[in-house]
């Protein structure tokens, strides 16, 4: 009797961790390729990709696009949200398939197939889909109504990029990413592409940075060296 009930105490287990533990997808993270200088990296975090091209050692770049994802069955079901080569793409669906051995993906756009290898697997306090909902204006933390024109910043375990979009107009006000590190307090930005202006690339920009409630709040200067307080909230899939 005892032996019953230890085994349907294990399962009763078994059933309660894996309906509150919902692991990761293997998609999910940063991937990187290179056909030489021109770099390829894709980002798949909680719900939300961009695919930034890029030619680092030039300060080139050339295209991002993006929006939100999901999966079945071996395909990616995207939403395109921003595109920088064409703006008409915004709003479509397309569907894309893909395969996952070891640290390499292997993804098939548009009929072409592309390898990708891993950079991280998105774990991080900070990775994640941001969106910006506050910044500091003459002293105080104005709130930003939510709404189609928008400021996102998508963050993998150690790769960042942020886009100023509006989904509704199609239209795109820039980008810039490249990798990040968030230790003792000290979030830092390494600029390694800028949509809007190539000679920022090679900055490091430090901000104090904390999290709270899936707020994350980062003070410092920008890229120009102008102050800025900001908070981004974390986006919901």
């Amino acid at each position: 009797m005892n032996k019953i009930f230890f085994v349907c105490l294990v399962a009763c287990l078994f059933i309660i961790v894996t309906a509150f533990h919902k692991p990761q997808s293997s998609i999910t993270g940063a991937w990187h390729s290179q056909n030489g200088r021109i770099e390829n990296v894709v980002v798949f975090q909680d719900g939300y990709f961009s695919h930034s091209i890029f030619d680092k050692a030039n300060k080139k770049f050339i295209r991002t696009y993006g929006g939100t994802f999901s999966e079945s069955g071996g395909q990616l079901h995207v939403n395109t949200e921003f595109d920088t080569e064409n703006k008409d793409n915004v709003g479509r669906h397309n569907h894309y398939g893909y395969s996952i051995s070891e640290n390499k993906l292997i993804l098939n756009t548009g009929g072409t197939a592309t390898e990708f290898t891993r950079i991280d697997n998105g774990t991080g306090e900070l990775a994640g889909n941001w969106r910006i909902t506050a910044r500091m204006n003459n002293g105080e933390m104005q709130p930003m109504q939510p709404g189609p024109r928008k400021t996102l910043k998508l963050l993998s375990g150690t790769r960042f990029q942020w886009m100023a979009i509006n989904t509704e107009t199609k239209e795109f006000f820039g980008s810039g990413g490249g990798t990040y590190s968030f230790k003792d307090g000290k979030y830092t930005e390494n600029i390694e592409f800028f949509s809007r202006d190539s000679s920022r690339v090679g900055a490091s920009l430090v901000f104090d940075g904390s999290v709270s409630n899936n707020v994350w709040t980062h003070k410092g200067l920008s890229s120009r060296g102008d102050p800025i307080h900001e908070e981004w909230t974390r986006e919901k899939k």
